[in-house]
C-alpha cells in the first residue's frame, strides 16, 4: 500500500477557527498527504470567519461556544448528514485530534464501520483543571482520557517526553511520535530588526524576555509575572515583549505594566517578533512539544523553560537554554538574569539552539505520520485488532 491510496478521515475540535499550534500542525499535516495524492476530508466545527482558509475539504460540524471560552466551539454530534458523507467518502482510516464529544463518536463510528482510528495527543488536559482551582479534578480527566486513547488503534505524541509520560498513564499499548516541524524561511536569526524593536522602545543593547502564545492562564502567565517581578527586585535590566492575544490579556497586562504587548503576530511579522527578542520564557507546563520553544531555537535564542513534557525533548539544560522546576519563581529569575548579564553565554545558547533546530523539517516528520498510517492500516488487513489493556 502507498501514501496514495490514504484515504483519511481527520476529526477536529478546532481546525481553523482559532490559530494555535496544534491546528497549524494538522493543516500541514493535511497539505502533506495532499501532496502525496492521499485523499482527506476533514470534520470540525466552523465559524463565520475563522483565523485562517482552511487546507483540504472542511466539513462543518454543528458545535456551541464554549462557556467562559467562547472563542472555543465545542461539537455536540456527527449529525446523519455528516455520517453520509463519511460513508461515501469511504474512508480506510479515522484521525482524531482532540478527546472531546466528536473524538469520542468518530471513534465509535470508526469500530461500527471496521476501521482504525489513530489520534494525536496535542495538550496535557488534565493539568488544565489546575489553573481554575480545580485541581481535585485532574485524576477524573486522565482516566476519562485513558478511556478515550485505549479505544484507538494507536496514539501519537509531539514528543518523546510526551509519549514516555503517555506510557506510564497506561493510555495506550501503541505509543508514537509525530512531532513537529519549523519553517527556516520564517524562523531565523536573520530576522532579527533593531529597528523594529526601536520602534518599541527598547534599546539595541537591552536584553528582551519574550514571552509568545495564547494568553490564557494555562501557559503559565502567573509563574511568568512572578518571575519578572523578582527580576525587577533584583534590579536586573531588561524588557519584556509579549506575542500574542487571548482572554487573559488584560490580567497580564496589569501583572507587567512595563512589558511592550503587540499581540498577534503571524508569518514574517512573528518571524521578526520572536528573532528580535533576546531569549524566551516559557514556564507552561501544558504543551506536549512547544511549537513557541522550537520556533524561538530556530530564531537562535536561549530557552527557560519549565521541566514538562516538550519542553525537556528540545531544551538541553545548560546548553541550549535552561529547564527549571515547574514553579520554581527564583530558579526561574536566576536563569534569566544570567542570560539577561552574560550576553556570550546568551550567544552561545542561541547558536546551540539553532543547531538543534536544524533536525525539524516539516515534510519529514509528516511522512513518519503517513507510515504510521499505512502500517495500521495493513495491521487491520491482515486481521490485526487494538490489544486489550492489561491495566483497568
Amino acid at each position: 500500500m502507498e501514501a496514495a491510496e490514504l484515504r483519511v478521515a481527520l476529526f477536529s475540535g478546532n481546525y481553523n477557527y482559532v490559530r494555535d499550534g496544534a491546528n497549524q500542525a494538522l493543516n500541514r499535516l493535511v497539505e502533506y498527504l495532499l501532496r502525496q495524492k492521499a485523499a482527506v476530508r476533514i470534520y470540525s466545527p466552523t465559524v463565520e470567519k475563522p483565523a485562517f482558509p482552511p487546507n483540504g475539504d472542511l466539513i462543518s460540524i454543528p458545535s456551541v461556544p464554549v462557556p467562559g471560552r467562547s472563542e472555543y466551539h465545542a461539537p455536540i454530534l456527527i449529525p446523519p448528514s455528516v455520517k453520509r458523507d463519511i460513508k461515501a467518502f469511504r474512508p480506510n482510516i479515522f484521525h482524531v485530534a482532540s478527546p472531546e464529544m466528536l473524538g469520542h463518536r468518530a471513534v465509535t463510528l470508526a469500530r461500527k464501520m471496521d476501521l482504525p482510528v489513530i489520534a494525536s495527543v496535542h495538550t496535557r488536559f488534565e493539568t488544565y483543571p489546575r489553573y481554575y482551582g480545580l485541581a481535585f479534578l485532574e485524576p477524573l480527566v486522565e482516566a476519562g482520557l485513558r478511556r478515550f486513547y485505549r479505544r484507538c488503534d494507536a496514539i501519537f505524541a509531539p514528543s518523546e517526553s510526551m509519549a514516555q509520560l503517555l506510557r506510564e498513564q497506561r493510555m495506550n499499548y501503541d505509543v508514537g511520535i509525530w512531532t513537529r516541524g519549523i519553517d527556516r524561511d520564517v524562523f531565523n536569526p536573520g530576522r532579527r530588526d533593531l529597528a523594529w524593536r526601536r520602534s518599541l522602545g527598547i534599546d539595541d543593547d537591552m536584553p528582551a524576555i519574550g514571552f509568545v502564545g495564547r494568553l490564557v492562564m494555562e501557559k503559565g502567565l502567573d509563574v511568568f509575572s512572578d518571575t519578572i517581578e523578582h527580576l525587577e527586585r533584583r534590579q536586573v535590566r531588561h524588557k519584556v515583549l509579549v506575542v500574542g492575544e487571548g482572554p487573559a490579556r488584560t490580567w497580564f497586562e496589569q501583572r507587567l505594566p512595563q512589558a511592550t504587548f503587540v499581540g498577534f503576530q503571524k508569518g514574517p511579522d512573528l518571524g521578526r517578533a520572536v528573532a528580535s527578542m533576546d531569549m524566551l520564557f516559557n514556564p507552561s507546563v501544558t504543551e506536549t512539544f512547544g511549537n513557541v520553544t522550537l520556533e524561538a531555537m530556530a530564531a537562535g535564542l536561549p530557552v527557560v523553560a519549565a521541566i514538562a513534557t516538550g519542553s525537556e525533548s528540545l531544551v538541553t539544560d545548560g546548553v541550549t537554554g535552561r529547564l527549571i522546576r515547574p514553579g520554581a519563581i527564583d530558579a526561574f529569575a536566576d536563569a534569566l538574569a544570567h542570560y539577561c548579564t552574560d550576553k556570550e553565554a546568551r550567544l552561545a545558547a542561541g547558536r546551540a539552539g539553532a543547531g538543534v533546530s536544524s533536525h525539524y523539517g516539516w515534510d519529514e516528520v509528516n511522512q513518519a505520520l503517513v507510515d504510521a498510517y499505512l502500517r495500521i492500516v495493513r495491521q487491520r488487513a491482515g486481521g490485526g485488532r487494538q490489544r486489550p489493556s492489561p491495566v483497568p
